[in-house]
This record gives structure tokens, C-alpha cells and sequence, in this order.
């Protein structure tokens, strides 16, 4: 179960990866009209930092997306985005266990649930997140680079296996 896991996820991150060292520092970093003012770069640290919210908790056993640290640098700076995806990689290679998640789901504080999840599901939320923000970078990249990605880049492994399967 383990490599089935940390495999697609490793190999999900040197994609976004390559993609990053593929763009330029202004396309990394320009705000997007066709993404609400956002940038890839903005895009690309909400993922990260995902990511690195849960290696931490993997030490501490609480988990609290809402608390990650927005990190500027990660938004603005290309080579370090890929520096702390590099770093990323070699973190999500644990074995599964018990985490205690907290959300807020109301705008008013102290409006927050905590329930129990595990290193793997989160791990698997993670993957699909990280899909869907490489699709909204896909969309970006098409406005500052005038040019499609590979078609694959952002869709879900069952959406690729779908239409793998209709054009059959």
C-alpha cells in the first residue's frame, strides 16, 4: 500500500516540478486575469504548502491546513518553490498513521470541527488537490505562454483512464 501511495504522489510533484523549471520567473509570478488576479506562482505555493502542513504533522500528529504560513518567497520566487517541492518528494515517503485534522468551516472564529483522518487519506486529498490547482496552473500558463501543455498535465488519473478507455 505504502509505494502504491507515495509513488503517484512523488511522481505528481516532479511534474508540477518540471512544469515550474519550464516557466520563466514573470511567468511564474505575473497576476492572472483568467485566474482572478492570482499567479501560478500563487497557485503553486497553496499546494506546497499543503503538503507541508501535513509532513509537519506527521511529527506533531495534528494537522490544520488553515494555519499553513502563506510563505511569500514560495509565490514570488520560482527557484525556491522548486527547492521546497525537491524537499517535498523525499518527505511523503512515510508510513501510514492517525492525525487529528482541524478545519474551520465558518468565517466566524471558534466555528472549527477536528476529527480523525490518517496519513494516507490525507495524502490521497493532497494528490487530488494538487491535481486540480496544476489544472487552474494549466489554464494560466495557456495566458502567459500562448500554448497548451501536454493534455494530461492536471487531469485526474481517472479522467486519463476514461478517456483512455472511450477512445477504444
Amino acid at each position: 500500500m505504502h509505494d502504491k501511495l507515495t509513488r503517484p504522489t512523488q511522481q505528481l510533484l516532479s511534474q508540477l516540478h518540471r512544469f515550474l523549471l519550464d516557466l520563466t520567473d514573470e511567468q511564474y509570478s505575473i497576476p492572472l486575469p483568467v485566474l482572478s488576479n492570482a499567479s501560478i506562482g500563487q497557485h503553486a505555493r497553496h499546494v506546497i504548502e499543503f503538503y507541508q502542513e501535513l509532513a509537519k504533522s506527521y511529527t506533531t500528529g495534528s494537522l490544520d491546513y488553515d494555519q499553513r504560513k502563506r510563505d511569500r518567497r514560495i509565490e514570488t520566487e520560482r527557484l525556491f518553490a522548486l527547492e521546497q517541492i525537491s524537499h517535498l518528494k523525499q518527505q511523503v515517503n512515510q508510513p501510514d498513521k492517525t492525525l487529528l485534522l482541524t478545519a474551520d468551516l465558518e468565517k466566524e472564529d471558534g466555528y472549527s470541527l477536528t476529527l480523525t483522518t490518517s496519513y494516507y487519506r490525507e495524502l490521497i486529498s493532497n494528490l487530488e488537490h494538487t491535481v486540480h490547482h496544476m489544472a487552474l496552473m494549466r489554464i494560466g500558463y495557456k495566458a502567459v505562454a500562448g500554448q497548451a501543455l501536454d493534455e494530461n498535465f492536471g487531469v485526474a488519473v481517472s479522467t486519463i483512464k476514461s478517456r483512455s478507455a472511450c477512445a477504444q
